[in-house]
């Protein structure tokens, strides 16, 4: 018994670290916030507000249940076990298995303690250098991250997207909503190499280059905040596919944050207000992944994004000929099935990148 008793005094102090490095006051803090906003009669008033706060509310109760329910299973163990009634050997055997392999499974959570790591995720790509196989390398892309975000079982919404010329597309911006996704997502940031024989240029073979950007998703307007008065808002028509009252009216929007020279242009919706909605959440996201690329404390210090810099940013080539290999040149992990990551399997390339940043922050 009183090795059992030891044992579980060890596993709650590796709870209790665990749960100061995710944050578990802050969160349980937060909840109650949520619960008393949801409990407020006036809430549906506004019915986007009830729904951003229930669902906030129910992303949370379903990530802190879990440690709560540890924590409270671990301190039974140590109370019991200290009674010295060996009777009782047995089965706080078994339950002392179970959390030390429920904790086990929750550690997993450990990888994202970003401050951003449990939003979603907004994902674009953008074709490159290499014509329109760069335009086809970026369809290839866009194909692979649905296709792990299925697998995932999250959700995924087009914000924005421009075909290409004659195949693939020019550029497209993704929303991708499910548990860590941008904590899981991020590392994916970067330019991506292929080289291949062509399907357009009498079967050369072509590099191609195609660039990604991972940002959280920030729509709370409090989150990153942003001057008025540093912003220039534009309206113009819609062009493209959409309709009629898309293409007739200015409902499109650009928005240039002029401190940093960042500009979002959305035409996907026929509402000109949607359209400045979406821009806007797009802008924060994209100032709240720059803060925490350079590391700034406030948006009014951030230096413009470095777009000649960010295309030399090589993070992966894929190469389909003349031999079949993947290989992510930060971690050094390596696929020699192509086919298999290009339809989605990133698990083991996410994988690696999560344990070389835990490693470089310790």
């Amino acid at each position: 018994m009183e090795r059992l008793h030891a044992e579980a005094v060890t596993l709650q102090a590796g709870v209790a670290e665990a749960l100061e490095r995710i944050g578990l006051a802050q969160l349980e803090a937060r909840k109650r916030q949520l619960d008393a906003q949801a409990s407020d009669p006036g809430l549906w008033q506004d019915a986007d507000r009830a729904q951003t706060v229930l669902r906030e509310q129910a992303g949370l109760s379903k990530r802190l249940t879990p440690w709560q329910s540890l924590r409270q299973a671990v301190a039974d163990i140590i109370e019991l076990s200290a009674l010295g009634d060996d009777s009782l050997l047995d089965d706080l055997e078994q339950q002392l298995a179970a959390a030390q392999s429920q904790f086990l499974e929750l550690k997993e959570e450990l990888k994202f303690s970003g401050p951003y790591d449990d939003h979603d995720a907004i994902l674009s790509i953008h074709a490159g250098a290499g014509g329109t196989d760069a335009q086809d390398w970026a369809a290839m892309l866009l194909r692979m991250y649905v296709r792990y975000a299925e697998k995932a079982g999250w959700s995924v919404a087009t914000v924005e997207e421009s075909a290409g010329e004659e195949a693939g597309i020019k550029s497209v911006t993704l929303e991708i909503s499910g548990d860590f996704a941008y904590g899981r997502l991020r590392g994916e940031h970067g330019v991506h190499r292929l080289v291949r024989l062509s399907p357009f240029n009498a079967e050369s073979r072509e590099t191609s280059f195609a660039k990604v950007e991972v940002m959280p998703k920030i729509d709370q307007p409090e989150d990153v905040a942003i001057d008025d008065k540093d912003l220039k808002i534009d309206v113009y028509r819609s062009g493209g596919h959409g309709g009629q009252s898309v293409n007739t009216t200015d409902s499109a929007v650009r928005v240039t944050h002029l401190p940093t020279g960042i500009v979002v242009a959305i035409q996907n919706e026929r509402s000109q207000l949607q359209n400045k909605e979406t821009a806007l959440t797009i802008l924060r996201s994209r100032l709240a992944a720059l803060q925490l690329e350079q590391h700034a404390a406030a948006v009014s210090e951030l230096k413009g994004p470095n777009e000649q810099a960010a295309w030399g940013n090589q993070i992966r080539s894929y190469v389909l000929h003349p031999y079949k290999q993947v290989k992510d040149l930060r971690t050094r992990h390596e696929s020699s099935d192509p086919e298999a990551v290009l339809g989605g399997e990133l698990d083991p390339f996410i994988t690696a990148y999560l344990e070389q940043t835990i490693g470089a922050e310790r």
